[in-house]
């Protein structure tokens, strides 16, 4: 394969690509995989976004589809094996942006294919154990512990009543499949389940001595009879983010800092009167601001090896109240021992595909604790591109051209920003890392990966500057002073 780069504008016709890339999502997640796609194999991607709008939009190497009905179970699979009927003779390597796109994908891909997935899946003891107690309440720990015990030994008392968002996969007719000519890389929909879960994400750190912050597990028929097993300041999340997105409500965030017993039962309230049903995580706030979370990346293949790992040291998130945690510029670093744990983690469990892991340094003792895993590549994978490990390879390799893959680590430094050098200069706190930017500047070794030379058609030029600079108003507006260590991003 040539990986030489050439002029987006000659990008080359459906019928002269071996296989087509097809995206599903809008932000800068589709745009980066496509980057990556064009990059490594001059290959233009097919993007099925909800709305015309965002960076994929008027790209040159992407063909963008705007359809509102690709975020609904009910035109979800329709919509795709449509695309894939229409270009029956090439193979479609189809991957999710976005936490409902990668758990429909997987629901139906694993139904194509459900005897070998999930029997893979099924051989893990841990994965087994955490079927068993997945419903536990528990008050974990912060440091790592024994597992987690047999539901027999818990008491009746402690253990609700099932969730209702982590049902059993069901086992669906052929037509309720993904067309024979669609390849993905992708997880068991029920592990998937209840790794997007945060409440069973956690009974499976504890199982697995991944450290993780003190957390208790509210639910709505607690109402306000629970204690806090720490003090205020708290971080209140939901376990169930797909869930908790699909009921809006006015002042309705990723994240919230609680920094009183009224403030939280009122912010409960307002999640539950929406309409959200699932259980709310809790959670001992993690002191130090944005520069000590840091964030991985990884691939698994289809026999549950790990075979790529970056990771990346965060040194400034966005602020605003839907934004909250995302990534605006990242530093690839090197840490074996964290890298150890996590691909200890994801083989032991069998995963398979891409996963992100949300992660942050507690100064306390020390400690890297795990926050959250996406089922996915983040929003900010492009950082993994750009420090040599192109991320359209892994599952281009495996499953276009059936080649074994190596194991894989960054060897470089490289600086990833989505913000200006002068948001960056003047948000960022710590003096070593600035330096380090002002080094990797001065190296020609940073990137921005929504501005590539080529693919800058006028109207979406417009639209991705005025994006740009927007953040020199939402960083003013939003971001508070970190020496109080008031804000935090569990």
């Amino acid at each position: 394969m040539n990986k030489t780069k050439r002029d987006i504008s000659q990008t080359s016709p459906w019928d002269k690509q071996e296989f087509i890339p097809l995206l599903l999502g809008g932000d800068i997640n589709t745009y980066s995989m496509a980057r990556a796609f064009y990059e490594q194999y001059q290959v233009k991607s097919y993007i099925i976004g909800k709305y015309p709008t965002g960076p994929s939009c008027n790209s040159r190497i992407i063909e963008y589809h705007a359809d509102p009905g690709i975020d609904s179970d009910e035109q979800f699979l329709s919509i795709i094996n449509t695309f894939a009927r229409a270009y029956a003779h090439k193979k479609i390597l189809l991957i999710g942006c976005g936490d409902n796109y990668v758990a429909r994908i997987s629901r139906y891909y694993h139904n194509k294919n459900h005897g070998q997935s999930f029997t893979n899946a099924m051989q893990s003891q841990s994965y087994q154990k955490v079927m068993q107690i997945q419903d536990c309440y528990t008050e974990a720990s912060s440091q790592p512990s024994a597992a987690l015990p047999a539901q027999s030994q818990i008491p009746q008392n402690s253990i609700p009543a099932r969730s209702q968002k982590s049902p059993p996969a069901p086992i669906l007719p052929s037509e309720h499949s993904l067309a024979p000519n669609i390849l993905t890389p992708t997880t068991d929909y029920e592990l998937m389940q209840h790794l997007q879960n945060k409440e069973t994400f956690y009974q499976l750190c504890r199982d697995h001595n991944l450290p993780y912050p003190r957390t208790l597990v509210y639910r709505p028929t607690m109402k306000t009879d629970f204690k806090l097993p720490f003090p205020f300041p708290v971080i209140l999340k939901p376990s169930d983010g797909i869930s908790y997105w699909e009921h809006p409500f006015a002042g309705q965030n990723k994240v919230y800092q609680i920094e009183n017993r009224h403030e939280l039962e009122t912010v409960i309230w307002k999640i539950y009167h929406a309409g959200y049903q699932g259980t709310l995580i809790i959670q001992d706030r993690i002191p130090g601001n944005d520069e000590y979370m840091r964030v991985l990346t990884s691939y698994s293949d289809r026999r549950g090896k790990v075979k790529m790992m970056c990771l990346g040291h965060v040194l400034l998130e966005e602020h605003t109240p839907h934004g909250k945690g995302n990534h605006a510029v990242i530093l690839t670093e090197q840490n074996e021992a964290l890298l150890k744990q996590a691909k200890a983690f994801l083989e032991s469990i069998h995963y398979t595909g891409f996963a992100n892991f949300d992660i942050k340094f507690d100064q306390r003792d020390q400690t890297y604790r795990f926050f959250e895993i996406n089922t996915r590549q983040g929003r900010s994978n492009y950082y993994v591109t750009a420090s040599g490990l192109n991320m359209a390879k892994y599952p281009a390799e495996e499953y276009i051209y059936q080649r074994e893959l190596e194991f894989e680590q960054p060897q470089k430094e490289h600086l990833w920003l989505v913000v200006p050098k002068a948001v960056a200069f003047r948000y960022i706190k710590d003096p070593a890392n600035l330096a380090k930017m002002r080094s990797l500047f001065r190296q020609n070794q940073s990137v921005n990966p929504i501005f590539q030379k080529g693919d800058l058609k006028p109207k979406r030029f417009l639209a991705m500057a005025k994006n740009y600079f927007s953040h020199f108003i939402k960083f003013r507006k939003y971001y508070q002073c970190e020496h109080t260590d008031r804000r935090d991003s569990n």
